[in-house]
C-alpha cells in the first residue's frame, strides 16, 4: 500500500468524508493503556482523593485544545509552523526548536513506552507468556503496520473495542454503588501522602503535548480555508468540548470503578490482572479476558498512532517537508517506536510503575509547550481579531502554573527539601 494512504489513514490528516471531528481524534489518542493504568492506580491507591485532579486535567485538555483548534483554523498554519513563524531571531528560533522537539521527542518515547507496555501486560495477563516478549511482538506488529500502511481496518476494529471496554466501565461504575458523598469531597483539590506522582501523571495522560500539534493540523483538513471562520470555529469547539468531555466521563468512571471494588478492599493495581478486578462486580470470572482484550485494543492503537504523529510535529517544528517517504520523517517515528519498545521490554514484568512514570513525564514536559502554544495564541499577527480573550489567558496560564507547581513540588520533596 502506497505512502499516501498512510498519510489517509494518519490522524494527522483526517478527511472530509469523516463524520467526525479532530476531537474524537484527541480522544482516542489520551484514552489508553497510560490513562486507564493511571486512573485505576489513582482509584485503588487514594480512593476518591484523586477525582479533582481528573476533572481538573480535562478542563486543562478542553483550554489547551481548544487553543491549538482555533490557532490551526485562523491561521491555516500548524502549532510548529506558527512557533517558527513567531520565533524568527536564530537564537530563540533554535531554542524553542529544541525544547519543542526535546519535548516531544522525550514525551511521545515515553508515553510510547506506556503504550507497548500496557498492550504487552494485557497479553500476558490471558497467555502467561512474559511480558518482554509481547513488547518485542508489539513493537514489530506496529513498525510493520505503520511501514506498509494496512493498519486502517485494524485500528477501526480496535478502536470498537475499547469503546465497548469504555460502555462496560461506565456500566460498571453504577453497578458497584459508588459512595457520592465521597465522590464529591473528592472534588476539593487534596494532595494524599504519597500521590504527586500520580496527580502529575493524570494530567500528563490526559493533556498530551503533542495532541497539541496533530489538533491544529488536522482541523485545517476539516474546516477548510472556504469555510467562514464563524462557522468553524463554534463548530470546532463544539467538537473539542464533547468529545474531551467523553473522555472526561471514561477516565472518571475508572478512577470511579477501581476507588469502589479496589479501594474499598484494600487491593493494590501491580499488573494487568489487578486491575481487571475492577470489573468482576458486572462480568465476573470474564473481566481479566475482557480487560485484557480492551488494554491491548487500547495500546495497539496507540503504539500506532503516537510514533507518527511525533513525526508530523518535529517535522512540522523544524520545517521538514511532510512526506511520508522522506527519511526523516520515517526516521522520527521509527526512533519513538524502537525507544518504545526497547524501554517497554526493560521494564519487563512490572510495566505499572513505568506507565505511571511515563505519564507523570508528559505532565511535567506539558508547561513548555503549553506556554509556547499561549505566545502564539496571543499574537495578532498570526491570530488577528481571533487571539486569546482574557478569561482564556487566564485559564491558559492556570494549566501552566497548576502543571508547573505539581512539578516542582515533585523535586523539591524528592530532594528533602519538602517533607
Amino acid at each position: 500500500m502506497s505512502d499516501r494512504k498512510i498519510a489517509d489513514a494518519s490522524p494527522a490528516t483526517p478527511t472530509k468524508r469523516q463524520r467526525f471531528g479532530p476531537g474524537l481524534l484527541v480522544t482516542a489518542a489520551f484514552i489508553g493503556p497510560g490513562t486507564v493504568t493511571t486512573a485505576s492506580v489513582a482509584g485503588a491507591e487514594f480512593g476518591f482523593a484523586l477525582v479533582w485532579a481528573a476533572v481538573f486535567a480535562i478542563l486543562a485538555t478542553m483550554v489547551m485544545q481548544e487553543m491549538a483548534a482555533r490557532l490551526g483554523i485562523v491561521s491555516r498554519a500548524g502549532l510548529g509552523e506558527a512557533l517558527r513563524a513567531t520565533f524568527t531571531n536564530p537564537v530563540t528560533g533554535v531554542i524553542v526548536a529544541v525544547l519543542v522537539v526535546a519535548a516531544i521527542a522525550v514525551g511521545n518515547a515515553a508515553f510510547q513506552t506506556g503504550n507497548i507496555a500496557g498492550a504487552a501486560v494485557a497479553l500476558t495477563t490471558i497467555s502467561g507468556v512474559p511480558t518482554q516478549v509481547w513488547a518485542v511482538a508489539v513493537g514489530v506488529l506496529a513498525f510493520g503496520l505503520l511501514y506498509t500502511g494496512i493498519y486502517r481496518f485494524i485500528e477501526a476494529v480496535m478502536i470498537a473495542l475499547v469503546g465497548v471496554m469504555t460502555i462496560v466501565f461506565i456500566v460498571t461504575a453504577v453497578v458497584v454503588r459508588p459512595d457520592l458523598g465521597a465522590l464529591a469531597a473528592g472534588l476539593v483539590p487534596t494532595i494524599p501522602d504519597g500521590s504527586t506522582i500520580t496527580v502529575i501523571a493524570l494530567i500528563g495522560t490526559t493533556v498530551v503535548p503533542y495532541n497539541l500539534f496533530l489538533h491544529a493540523s488536522s482541523v485545517r483538513q476539516k474546516w477548510t480555508a472556504d469555510i467562514p471562520l464563524e462557522k468553524s470555529l463554534p463548530q470546532a469547539r463544539t467538537d473539542t468540548y464533547v468529545s474531551v468531555g467523553v473522555g472526561g466521563v471514561i477516565t472518571l468512571a475508572v478512577v470511579t470503578t477501581a476507588a469502589a471494588s479496589l479501594f474499598a478492599h484494600g487491593l493494590s493495581v501491580s499488573n494487568g490482572a489487578d486491575m481487571a478486578q475492577q470489573l468482576e462486580p458486572l462480568l465476573g470470572p470474564a473481566a481479566k479476558w475482557f480487560f485484557a482484550v480492551g488494554l491491548f485494543a487500547a495500546g495497539l492503537t496507540s503504539a500506532i498512532t503516537a510514533p507518527l504523529a511525533a513525526a508530523f510535529a518535529v517535522s512540522g517544528m523544524l520545517g521538514w517537508r511532510m512526506d511520508l517517504k522522506s527519511w526523516r520523517f520515517r526516521g522520527v517515528w521509527v526512533a519513538v517506536l524502537v525507544i518504545g519498545a526497547v524501554l517497554a521490554v526493560a521494564v519487563g514484568e512490572s510495566p505499572v510503575p513505568a506507565i505511571i512514570f511515563a505519564q507523570t513525564t508528559n505532565g511535567l514536559l506539558l508547561p513548555i509547550i503549553a506556554v509556547f502554544l499561549l505566545v502564539v495564541v496571543n499574537r495578532k499577527q498570526v491570530m488577528g481579531e481571533h487571539r486569546n480573550s482574557l478569561a482564556r489567558n487566564l485559564a491558559g496560564g492556570t494549566v501552566v502554573l497548576v502543571a508547573t507547581g505539581l512539578g516542582v513540588f515533585n523535586i523539591l520533596k524528592g530532594l528533602g527539601v519538602l517533607a
